[in-house]
């Protein structure tokens, strides 16, 4: 009678199941009807179960470091949307403008970036790169004030950690890898002007860089953890553990200082003159407008993480085509002649039109930021990817990951013309090239990077004043860029130059 029960019990369960998934199932498919869907015909995975099939090419790829190479190949021959299925994780891959634009921006509501949050925890918390909804808002609505006009074209910090960075280069054409000492200047620059005092990593050995270090390594513990998925309830770095704590309380040290000085302004409050001018500092700021220690702890690393590797990737990248393209170094010589060696200023700077093509070149040849994803939350659908065409919308159903490759799109040819593989500042001259959604070097939409142009700017401060130092630049790597990708997109072998005064 206790069998009988059972039976019953797990029967009726069985049946409750199947009820759900056919009433689903039923659902799904009238909502595809009514907005005209086509399923996504073409598949990357002939595995239809674990997609194990595409796993091995994969890891090659990667070990080859030419992943982003590989899934160019894989769009020309698959079309611009697919299906790929790897492990128990379904996904949609794009590189159409129009399905970019769906996602990020006209139904930015139906997705989220919940895959994000366990990876990025360890190193960052919950902040403004890895949380949804209201927590994001609040975070959005905590930093943007930070990075107002006036802050950004306040140059004089990027100008004294440019002569720290100038006293480091040899001037008799031996070789220098500018990428690494790239990522000591964005680090110094970061930490200024997040915590009013750098980490002076351009005016210490190597053997003084612990929190770089750390740092660095760290971020790469955040791309493991993203790979592996369901399997880091299992997976154990215990060097990364220990990094990602050095680095918080690195950070916290901060955090306390500028709680103690926003109690102490607001002491002050009533004696200091209207004449009085503050030095801006970022955590200072942070802190009148919140007193969550470990919310400010979290934007705070987040800000930094950002404002160090996406300006460094982007230089690095940028220098290293510049010295296998010397021509393009003389016609920027030409243009900041009109400077007569001095530095620039922000309006200055922004005027430079062909110093602008140079960086926007390499945003696009070498988006710091290849590839994303999001998680749809709804069911629902993009405008194209359906059919056998491509060409008809497409249903995505809920939990299913949405993933869009800016290096892929950014090397369209029916985009950017038959030399889309190639560094070409002048394709951006004319202002005929307006791609819109197919250029999204710093994403789109509500999310769009609020540090945005912080980072132009600093990129092109960078650049501008290297040319007035410099009458050539010799490439030291005979071969050609290879990618090294982590969180962020730079040259694998860094970016090894000859420097002529």
């Amino acid at each position: 009678m206790e069998l009988h029960s059972k039976l019953t019990i797990l029967l009726l369960a069985a049946l409750g199941t199947a009820i759900i998934s056919i009433r689903r199932f039923l659902i799904r498919r009238q909502f595809a009807r009514r907005h005209g869907c086509q399923p996504v015909a073409r598949s990357f995975s002939k595995d239809p179960f674990l997609g194990l099939d595409t796993i091995p090419g994969t890891v090659r790829a990667i070990r080859q470091h030419r992943i982003l190479e590989r899934v160019c190949e894989i769009f020309h021959v698959y079309g611009n949307t697919f299906r790929v299925k790897e492990l128990n994780q379904s996904a949609i891959v794009t590189i159409e403008p129009e399905n970019i634009k769906t996602i990020l921006s006209l139904n930015f509501k139906h997705y989220s970036l919940k895959h994000r949050l366990e990876p990025f925890k360890p190193l960052l918390g919950e902040g403004i790169f890895n949380t949804d909804g209201e927590h994001w808002a609040s975070s959005r609505a905590l930093i943007r004030p930070s990075f107002a006009r006036e802050q950004v074209a306040d140059l004089r910090l990027l100008e004294k950690l440019m002569q720290d960075l100038l006293v480091l280069l040899p001037r008799d054409g031996t070789t220098v890898d500018l990428q690494e000492l790239f990522f000591r200047y964005t680090i110094d620059s970061a930490t200024e002007f997040l915590f009013g005092q750098s980490v002076g990593t351009l005016k210490k050995s190597q053997s003084e860089l612990a929190f770089a270090e750390a740092f660095q390594y760290a971020q790469k513990a955040i791309t493991v953890r993203g790979m592996l998925g369901p399997l880091n309830a299992v997976y154990r770095d215990r060097k990364a553990n220990e990094c990602n704590r050095i680095c918080r309380e690195f950070v916290q040290q901060f955090v306390d200082e500028a709680i103690y000085a926003a109690e102490g302004r607001q002491e002050d409050k009533e004696t200091r003159t209207t004449d009085t001018k503050r030095r801006y500092i970022f955590s200072h700021e942070l802190a009148s407008r919140t007193s969550d220690k470990r919310r400010m702890l979290d934007e705070l690393i987040s800000v930094l993480l950002a404002g160090r590797d996406t300006t460094a990737s982007l230089l690095g990248n940028l220098f290293f085509m510049l010295a296998k393209n010397p021509v393009v170094w003389a016609k920027l010589r030409a243009e900041v002649d009109v400077l007569q060696n001095r530095p620039p200023t922000y309006e200055e700077l922004r005027g430079l039109r062909y110093v602008q093509c140079c960086v926007n070149e390499s945003l696009r040849l070498h988006p710091v930021v290849p590839s994303n994803q999001r998680e749809a939350i709804r069911d629902t659908v993009l405008p194209l990817g359906g059919g056998k065409d491509g060409l008809s919308p497409a249903f995505v159903p809920k939990g299913t990951l949405v993933g869009y490759n800016i290096y892929a799109m950014h090397r369209r040819t029916d985009l950017y013309g038959p030399d889309a593989a190639e560094f070409r500042p002048e394709r951006w001259e004319d202002g005929k090239l307006q791609p819109r959604w197919g250029y999204l070097p710093f994403n789109g939409g509500p999310r769009i990077c609020l540090g945005q142009r912080y980072a132009l700017t600093e990129a092109s401060y960078v650049l501008v004043r290297m040319v007035q130092e410099f009458r050539g630049l010799e490439s030291h790597d005979p071969g050609p860029w290879e990618e090294g990708l982590s969180l962020t997109l730079c040259s694998r072998n860094g970016t090894k130059v000859g420097l002529i005064p």
